[in-house]
């Protein structure tokens, strides 16, 4: 009996053990606050950069060209 029970206890904890591996993750990797400002930082510098036109501007300028 001792014997069966240590047995099915290590295959348990061997199953036990794979599941957790196939299981996803609950909790995603840390960022250190040093990373997080950098990425805001640069998500702010990109925004700034390049602003999309808006539809006034679009139509401004195909008055402003010369047509052919």
């Amino acid at each position: 009996m001792n014997r069966r029970k240590k047995i099915k206890q290590l295959l348990e904890a061997h199953a036990k053990k794979a599941n957790a591996k196939l299981a996803p993750k609950k909790k995603s990797t840390y960022i250190s606050k040093a990373d997080r400002l950098k990425l805001a930082e640069e998500a702010n510098q990109d925004s700034i950069v390049t602003p999309e036109p808006t539809e006034s501007d679009l139509t401004a300028a195909t008055k402003d060209a010369p047509q052919p």
